[in-house]
């Protein structure tokens, strides 16, 4: 597996994958979670990335499924202080429980750490932005939180780069923390809200950076090819815009770049955003151990220039 790398300024080294945690209490019962939880950490990984709104969409769920699998899990196997855990606030849990106001923070963290059974979290990130919250409030909020040895460090998902920014230079004129972390959407085909303004802005102030729906919902795993394909999922349904000329072509050249690694276009997939400049770590979710071994052979394979730049020309839009 490549080396740890710093996770931006917050002084966090994580391996070049995460396990994404929306399957635990979704597509993976407890027991398949503990077991590819005890694999991923097994092989040498600790970063575990969920949200307290994961995963209220399923029937019967409130939210808060994934984190207290994972807290039962650090519990059960003593291994807390081997991971690094990071979880988000925002996303609606109830009308009265969303958003990054100061009032619902305080609330929404006691929930979390309860429910991972920690008295720390490594990051903490807004879920989206909030155009009911001043920065001021919301960094102030999470200044209490870093404070009282809650919070190691914060960040933003879904944010685009003049919300960042008015973020960043509200930190910066009010000496409050700032968002250190960045989680957007990013991968082969998804490449049109991260690269451009918001990929410059991460990179200039040395933000580190993880990715989701790293492998298009499951479109770059290659399984889906075509509308038939469509029903082997939860979460097929979600893949049908990927169908169309540009997809194929991207699938073509993960195939061909694949075949000569003797590797899965999946693998491939994860491998091109570990080497893509601006990019830390991408987000990656299994729900079977095959699926997770997958995951980390990516970690270990190394695409050489060539493959970059077949890759790079088949998803340029």
């Amino acid at each position: 597996m490549s080396p740890k790398r710093l996770l931006g300024r917050t002084g966090i080294a994580i391996s070049p994958l995460i396990f994404g945690g929306n399957v635990f209490g979704w597509t993976a019962d407890r027991q398949t979670s503990f077991d590819l939880l005890d694999r991923f950490a097994g092989a040498g990984f600790e970063t575990v990335d969920t949200a307290d709104v994961y995963s209220a969409w399923k029937p019967g769920n409130q939210g808060g499924e994934s984190e207290t699998l994972i807290g039962e899990w650090m519990r059960a196997r003593g291994c807390r202080d081997r991971m690094v855990i990071i979880t988000k606030v925002g996303m609606q849990l109830a009308p009265d429980r969303k958003g990054l106001s100061a009032a619902w923070i305080e609330r929404a963290v006691e929930d979390s750490l309860r429910r991972l059974q920690t008295d720390h979290l490594d990051v903490y990130l807004s879920h989206k932005y909030d155009p009911e919250a001043p920065h001021e409030e919301t960094l102030a909020a999470y200044q209490k939180l870093i404070a009282a040895g809650k919070v190691r460090a914060i960040g933003a998902s879904n944010f685009d780069a003049a919300q960042l920014r008015a973020a960043l230079d509200t930190a910066e004129a009010l000496g409050l923390p700032r968002y250190e972390v960045l989680q957007p959407e990013y991968n082969l085909y998804d490449r049109k809200s991260y690269d451009g303004p918001l990929r410059d802005l991460a990179m200039a102030e040395g933000l580190g950076v993880i990715t989701y729906f790293s492998l298009a919902r499951g479109f770059l795993s290659g399984k889906y090819r075509s509308e038939a394909d469509l029903g082997q999922s939860p979460r097929g349904g979600g893949i049908k815009a990927y169908l169309n000329e540009r997809g194929f072509g991207i699938l073509q050249a993960l195939d061909e770049v694949a075949s000569r690694l003797g590797a899965k276009p999946a693998e491939v997939a994860l491998a091109w955003l570990m080497a893509r400049p601006g990019v830390t770590a991408p987000i990656a979710s299994a729900t079977s151990l095959s699926q997770l071994e997958s995951m980390i052979r990516a970690a270990s394979l190394e695409l050489a220039g060539g493959d970059l730049a077949a890759l790079e020309a088949a998803s340029r839009y």
